[in-house]
């Protein structure tokens, strides 16, 4: 059985950690991962900064950091950060919710713990594939973007207004 704990250090916000814990665990069971212990943190942008410059040399803050502890056959440990300010700042670009946002962050650094990468488009692409995958399989809306393109719900978001004004108009 793979463990997993959360440590939430944004206070005022409200977590569920059973949805979480159900990602995760699907994730391990559809990658042959059947033991190890995987913590997810949820961190403030200071707080990310300052590990993204330890251990990446950039002292920028990021949406989520990944870190594969050990490794073996059907075994991982790992580590996955995700920034509670930069969900909210993207959230509020893309116009979905933040925990929505969160949990794509998490999807995304453990995918990154069970081996996919996206330093590359193509990489991206499989990437964007299996966050996609994961949401619909756990039947979770996929606030991620579509067609592996963010510019894209930026544009649904800007057709569905101008669709409001038009129709408030008269026009549709």
């Amino acid at each position: 059985m793979v463990r997993i704990e959360i440590a939430n250090q944004i206070k005022h916000l409200k977590l569920d950690r059973r949805l979480i814990r159900r990602v995760i665990q699907w994730i391990m069971r559809q990658t042959n991962i059947k033991t190890g212990e995987v913590s997810v943190a949820i961190v403030d942008d200071p707080t990310m900064a300052a590990l993204h410059g330890r251990y990446l040399n950039d002292p920028a803050p990021t949406d989520v950091l990944s870190f594969v502890l050990e490794t073996g056959p059907e075994h991982l440990e790992g580590e996955v950060v995700v920034s509670y300010d930069t969900a909210v700042a993207k959230a509020k670009e893309l116009r979905v919710s933040v925990a929505s946002e969160l949990l794509l962050y998490i999807v995304h650094g453990t995918l990154h713990l069970v081996g996919y990468d996206d330093i590359t488009p193509a990489l991206r692409r499989k990437m964007r594939a299996a966050e996609k995958h994961v949401f619909e399989a756990l039947r979770i809306p996929y606030p991620g973007p579509e067609e592996n393109s963010k510019k894209n719900r930026g544009r649904a978001c800007e057709a569905k207004k101008r669709r409001r004004t038009d129709s408030k108009s008269g026009k549709g």
